[in-house]
């Protein structure tokens, strides 16, 4: 699909959110977040000095954009941490300590809790307020909570330790009850933090009006330290005050679900939630009737999308009620090998989460509907050109074979896999050729399609005898059609393995002309003609294209590799482990030959006999 830059840049909300940048191969090259989406990516497109060499670079490789809107800077800022740490972008700056966004903590798992300072947040039944985005603000605020609830700081083991020790300073200066001494009972310490709990909970108002009295009181009686010091937490209590919804205590893999329609067309948006983070989603266009409401489209949707997909979260957050939720419940489970919730959020931290999921899809039914409308056309319009063409009524799912050598030599193959017309990366394998000798693409291919398929059924007997869902395995999902790279040779090897096999998938052949360029397909001993126009000839060069270019790539790394060893290798003294450590001390064959005789000898397990050997060899 064209992306038109500066069209797409005129849809961009004035709202706070996260945009995320893709070079020409789909890879995510870099994660920023914004007050306003409009307004920072423009400054991107901009022609301006200030821009830096870094940012010139990363723009002159941008080839599309998404972004995720939220509804506040803070839950963009938060999102943004989160995709960085899941994608890790060529251009975003890494931070080196993994830092993370603060919590405060309430260890409800002790009998006298203690409200902390943590970084991470862990599985472990206390309760976790944030994250938040000032280290400094989180400080404040819990001091202020010790303060006004007079919860203890003490890390004693209560009741254990309760008369062991005097009481601290705390208790002298009244911001503590000295539960350590026995001087307050353990219900009622229990409702001092369960006021703390509803302050951490959003209830601030009237802990703000107490301290706004405070400031304007010290600043009547002309303290302005004391009222700036007041005015000070009031704003750190206001920052721990807002709320986001972008990363959860519970963390769990969920994903969340809702739609957005109108007379003729739907959007579902899902959020991908793992381990509590917000750290993806993706939309699907749905083609919908007039008469068909919330509940049938996202029914019919989550039946399509889960049986096309191997991973099943432990919980699906769903817009509305689904029918046959308990069925639908009952195959998620058996899929997943595990108890699977389906949840409709009715108010609250997940209501939220569900509308913001909501908001988006309505955003892109807004905005892209006919940029949808032409990709579904190039992608699943285009599978289902194919299919028509040789009479298939189904193709999902199609797995493309090449195979590449150099005079027979270093032979591998590849397989790709495109879905719904689009490619899947993951789902890409290599092979390396073990069993024939010399330039034979026939003998080769036999070899990969053996070892793919039958590699697929092991696995799939070995899931049933566990008792385990086959969509699970990584080889197990067997393509609707082999689109093989040639024609009527490559196909009937492909058949006759799938014959030994006993499998019974089509075959067709993606046939050439003389300059090399696709032709159309061989299919049933014929070669069916194609419109050169259409969508689906489109789609099988682009087919024909990534299972060429995955081959070659593959093929030139381990040709290179090879070259690198056999030159090192042709040096006296110099073998295995002393190849490594020359190629680790100097990273590249180049320095290697450019190395004076001292810096070889500093080489690890290098001594100066091995040294004069390399360095003689190349001078």
């Amino acid at each position: 699909m064209t992306f038109n830059i500066e069209e797409e840049l005129k849809k961009l909300p004035a709202q706070p959110g996260v945009y995320i940048m893709h070079d020409a191969t789909d890879q995510i090259i870099y994660v920023g977040k914004a007050i306003s989406l409009t307004n920072r990516v423009h400054q991107y497109f901009q022609s301006s000095r200030n821009k830096t060499a870094k940012i010139q670079k990363m723009v002159s490789k941008i080839a599309w954009f998404e972004y995720i809107v939220t509804d506040s800077e803070l839950e963009a800022l938060v999102l943004e941490c989160n995709l960085i740490k899941e994608h890790q972008p060529r251009y975003n700056t890494m931070l080196k300590d993994d830092k993370a966004y603060p919590y405060i903590k309430v260890t409800v798992t002790e009998d006298f809790p203690r409200v902390l300072f943590a970084r991470t947040m862990k599985k472990d039944k206390n309760k976790y307020f944030g994250p938040y985005t000032s280290a400094g603000a989180v400080k404040d605020t819990i001091d202020l909570i010790h303060k006004l609830y007079k919860i203890r700081t003490c890390s004693r083991n209560l009741p254990k330790d309760i008369g062991k020790d005097r009481p601290c300073l705390n208790y002298h200066i009244k911001q503590c009850d000295a539960p350590c001494q026995g001087y307050i009972s353990k219900e009622q310490y229990e409702e001092s933090v369960n006021q703390a709990l509803e302050f951490l909970n959003g209830h601030y108002d009237s802990v703000l009006k107490m301290l706004e009295k405070k400031m304007m009181d010290a600043s009547d009686a002309m303290d302005f330290e004391k009222a700036i010091e007041y005015r000070d937490l009031l704003e750190n209590v206001k920052k721990v005050a807002q709320k986001q919804k972008i990363t959860s205590s519970s963390m769990e893999d969920r994903d969340i679900i809702a739609m957005a329609k109108d007379e003729t067309d739907a959007v579902v948006q899902v959020f991908f939630v793992r381990e509590g983070k917000l750290i993806g989603r993706d939309h699907f266009h749905v083609t919908v009737g007039a008469d068909e409401g919330q509940k049938e489209i996202l029914t019919s949707f989550v039946k399509q999308f889960y049986s096309g997909t191997p991973f099943v979260p432990r919980e699906l957050w769903v817009q509305t009620e689904l029918d046959d939720a308990e069925t639908i419940a009952s195959w998620l489970e058996l899929k997943r090998g595990q108890k699977v919730k389906l949840v409709v959020p009715q108010k609250g931290e997940k209501e939220r989460l569900v509308e913001l999921a909501e908001k988006n899809a309505r955003l892109v039914l807004s905005q892209d509907k006919e940029k949808i409308k032409r990709e579904e056309l190039r992608t699943i319009g285009a599978m289902n050109q194919i299919g028509a063409l040789i009479g298939l009524e189904r193709v999902r799912r199609v797995e493309a074979y090449d195979i590449s050598n150099t005079s027979g030599m270093e032979s591998v193959g590849s397989m790709i896999v495109y879905e719904d017309g689009k490619p899947k990366r993951s789902d890409y394998r290599k092979f390396k050729i073990q069993t024939v000798k010399g330039p034979n693409d026939y003998a080769s291919m036999r070899e990969v399609l053996t070892r793919r398929f039958s590699h697929g059924l092991e696995e799939a007997r070995t899931l049933e005898e566990k008792g385990m869902d086959t969509s699970f395995g990584s080889f197990t999902r067997f393509p609707d059609l082999l689109m093989m790279d040639g024609g009527r040779g490559q196909v009937n090897i492909a058949l006759e393995v799938l014959g030994e096999l006993g499998l019974e998938i089509p075959v067709c052949g993606m046939v050439k002309d003389d300059n090399h360029r696709t032709r159309g397909l061989y299919y049933n001993n014929v070669e069916v003609p194609i419109d050169r126009h259409s969508e689906g000839f489109r789609l099988i060069t682009r087919i024909q294209d990534e299972a060429h270019r995955f081959a070659i790539e593959y093929h030139r790394s381990l040709r290179a590799k090879g070259q690198v060893k056999s030159i090192l290798d042709d040096i006296p003294d110099i073998g295995p482990a002393r190849r490594k450590a020359l190629m680790r001390q100097f990273q590249s064959l180049e320095a290697v030959k450019e190395a004076t005789l001292e810096a070889l000898m500093e080489v690890p397990g290098m001594n100066r006999k091995s040294a004069e050997s390399v360095y003689q060899f190349f001078h």
